[in-house]
């Protein structure tokens, strides 16, 4: 569906603060197609939004024969969950299908559901562009490119990621490759006329930023995660073959969430030519002190 926005949120947002209603505004200024589902929430609040507001491109997802919400008798869009399916797995069977249906998404979120940061994921999967606004924080997030969400899922907690990754299916978590798109940089660097030269040389860079800033804090996760990003990046197939380790074993020692040995980052970054130094931190402060100044400074 050209230009539609998958609008979502948590169940638990039965409200919609100022900020997301000015969003949904700018929505409705542009006549975008909008995508909703039928949950109880955020869902039923988007749709009461839309529906005071006489917005008529509307279409309500369901899963299953019929819709819990359509508050606007909106056209419907009714999905088929997979056989034998029940309650999280058979409700997320319409999220899956607006993500990939979607240009756009715009996520409310409590700053807890599981659910509306798995659309997040799916949206990126799919290489669409993603707003999360936290209304218990009263925060925006941009998810442009997969390393947006790498960043964001780095500073959750262990249990929720580790709830994210069994909520998602392989698929979502662990993305199959594609020679066409080996990587989320291409799409947001072309729209702004980017080479494939400058996309790949930018993409090492920010990872070497981002994993050197992990070491620094002592952040395993967000190592093993920007690790993951930058491998999927340069095609998995390619990292396994020249470090000698199993694609699927590094698809799961690299994912979200994922545990691997020191040996494997050490062969994934010698794949990569990259090496691990150790740098003495006392010694590098100096007897000068944290400051790191030294006689003959510039004041």
């Amino acid at each position: 569906m050209n230009n539609a926005v998958f609008i979502g949120g948590s169940r638990h947002v039965s409200r919609l603060s100022s900020q997301v209603q000015e969003r949904l505004n700018n929505v409705i200024e542009t006549g975008a197609p909008i995508i909703v589902g039928d949950a109880n929430g955020a869902d039923k609040a988007v749709q009461r939004f839309l529906s005071e507001r006489a917005y008529p491109n509307v279409t309500v997802y369901c899963s299953g024969d019929s819709c819990r919400n359509n508050v606007g008798q909106w056209k419907t869009r009714l999905i088929n969950p997979p056989h034998n399916s029940q309650g999280f797995e058979f409700y997320a069977a319409k999220d899956r299908v607006m993500a990939r249906e979607a240009e756009f998404g715009l996520m409310i979120w409590d700053g807890k559901s599981a659910g509306t940061i798995l659309n997040i994921l799916r949206l990126i999967r799919a290489r669409r562009k993603a707003v999360l606004i936290n209304v218990l924080e009263k925060t925006v997030t941009y998810f442009k490119m997969e390393e947006d969400w790498v960043k964001f899922i780095s500073g959750c907690t262990a249990a929720f990621r580790d709830d994210l990754r069994k909520r998602a299916t392989r698929d979502e978590w662990f993305p199959l490759e594609d020679t066409k798109q080996t990587n989320f940089f291409d799409h947001v660097d072309n729209v702004y006329g980017e080479s494939e030269e400058n996309n790949v040389h930018s993409s090492s860079e920010n990872f070497l930023e981002h994993v050197n800033a992990a070491l620094a804090a002592g952040n395993p996760a967000s190592v093993v995660e920007a690790l993951g990003s930058f491998a999927r990046t340069r095609g998995m197939s390619q990292v396994a073959k020249e470090s000698g380790l199993a694609r699927e074993s590094l698809y799961r020692s690299l994912g979200l969430g994922g545990n691997p040995e020191f040996a494997t980052i050490l062969k994934v970054l010698s794949s990569m030519g990259l090496r691990l130094t150790v740098q003495d931190i006392q010694a590098s402060k100096g007897k000068y002190g944290n400051t790191e100044r030294r006689p003959g400074d510039d004041e």
